[in-house]
């Protein structure tokens, strides 16, 4: 069971963060209202909710996901693939120590968190152009002490391997129509999500109950189909900025 997460407000610079998403400009308010929803859904979960000041200068930094990989073991501190982000790494450290052994991946790696599916033992890493060959290796000799067996997955299109795959619990997992088929992915269930609703593919697994993304009716079919409660959220805002449920929050 989970019982933390740790979380970044949006800075009043978010909107100058990375994206390639042409979903139009995001709405300042809307997006507070939606982080502090999120925040809300994790707490009736049974999740003490940290929520970090935003980080002057860094306007991804609310991503908080993408700078580390946290286990009940251990949290590795990750070296973000875009230069600009990798300043968040070192601003995470003091926080994760406070709860986690730590470990850092060293250059050259690349690693963003929102490449990195924990499904229980098994570790998906993808390789994407935000994670490198390094990173994925340097992580899973990491974790592989600690009883993880890691795989690494070609993330081809989609900023990261968790905008298309997400883990349902036991052997099953939560991908898109791209991925439903690839042979990294075939020792588990695969739950197919439509074409049109691939953002629905970032949900979030929490104590029990899945957490996924308003406005993808088809998706949630899928989802209530596993016989475990869901609660939608809307992420309109963050979206815009290429991201997702997962992407704003570390879990420990």
């Amino acid at each position: 069971m989970l019982t933390r997460a740790i979380l970044r407000r949006p800075g009043p610079d978010f909107a100058a963060g990375l994206t390639t998403a042409l979903l139009g400009k995001p709405d300042p308010l809307r997006m507070q209202a939606q982080h502090a929803a999120y925040a809300d859904a994790l707490r009736a979960l049974g999740l003490e909710v940290e929520v970090l000041d935003p980080l002057p200068g860094f306007p991804d930094a609310y991503f908080v996901e993408d700078v580390a990989v946290v286990v009940p073991e251990l949290a590795v501190v990750a070296r973000p693939g875009a230069a600009s982000r990798r300043g968040e790494a070192d601003a995470i450290v003091p926080v994760l120590a406070r709860h986690r052994q730590l470990a850092r991946l060293e250059q050259p790696a690349t690693l963003d968190g929102g490449d990195v599916l924990c499904a229980g033992r098994t570790i998906f890493i993808g390789l994407s152009a935000r994670t490198n060959e390094e990173g994925a290796e340097q992580l899973a000799r990491l974790l592989e002490p600690h009883g993880y067996r890691s795989r690494t997955v070609p993330v081809a299109t989609g900023l990261h391997l968790k905008s298309s795959v997400s883990w349902l619990g036991g052997e099953t997992l939560l991908v898109s129509e791209r991925f439903a088929d690839r042979p990294e992915l075939r020792a588990f269930r695969r739950s197919v999500v439509d074409a049109t609703e691939e953002p629905a593919c970032n949900t979030l697994l929490v104590n029990g109950t899945l957490l996924t993304p308003a406005g993808f009716p088809k998706a949630r079919r899928v989802l209530d189909e596993t016989g475990l409660p869901v609660i939608e959220l809307d992420l309109t805002e963050a979206r815009k900025m290429d991201g997702g449920l997962s992407c704003m929050s570390l879990r420990l």
